[in-house]
């Protein structure tokens, strides 16, 4: 039983990487195996609509993707987490969602559960929740729930954890993923 946390934020230790750890905490106490990736300092390129990827199953694009598409098959459950960068998901968090076409018509991450915690330096993260929530539905998997977001203050690393409700509420969304990938892996 694996639970993936995907890092989306451009940021190192902070915020929106701080959260998903708390989710991954949660999750591992439940049993899960957990793991965290970041795409901080790795090269993703965006999707240049080629198509190739419809023939050969695969992007051709050869960057830090790759490291992301193996862990993204590994996990049995994914939690990703963006910072709301004006009122939607950061470019990094864009990038990755579209790279994610070169699944295609295979539903690669199809019934995998997931969950998302966007942080937010005080606007409103619906936006960036909705932009999940349709990647989810695109790659029919499994929403846990709506959705975490986190307010920091001021967007100081480490703020974070002021908000009491969302470190309570990403804990367990975490919970939920492990309990949800147990009952899906569980033979009856």
């Amino acid at each position: 039983m694996k639970a993936l946390g995907i890092c989306c934020s451009p940021r190192l230790h902070g915020n929106t990487e701080i959260m998903l750890q708390e989710s991954l905490k949660a999750a591992q106490e439940e049993g899960a195996e957990v793991e965290l990736a970041t795409v901080a300092g790795k090269t993703i390129a965006p999707c240049d609509g080629c198509l190739s990827c419809r023939k050969t199953g695969e992007c051709h694009i050869k960057d830090d993707m790759q490291y992301i598409y193996t862990k993204l098959l590994e996990a049995d459950g994914i939690i990703f987490g963006a910072p709301v960068y004006f009122w939607t998901v950061c470019a990094q968090a864009k990038v990755l969602i579209d790279r994610t076409f070169a699944f295609g018509g295979e539903r690669s991450l199809k019934n995998k559960v997931a969950g998302v915690i966007v942080t937010t330096g005080g606007g409103p993260g619906s936006s960036a929740l909705t932009v999940f929530s349709h990647f989810f539905n695109a790659h029919r998997m499994r929403m846990a729930e709506g959705g975490v977001i986190g307010y920091a203050h001021e967007y100081d690393k480490g703020s974070i954890r002021d908000d009491k409700r969302g470190v309570a509420e990403a804990r367990m969304l975490g919970r939920m993923i492990a309990r949800q990938i147990r009952a899906l892996t569980t033979p009856s």
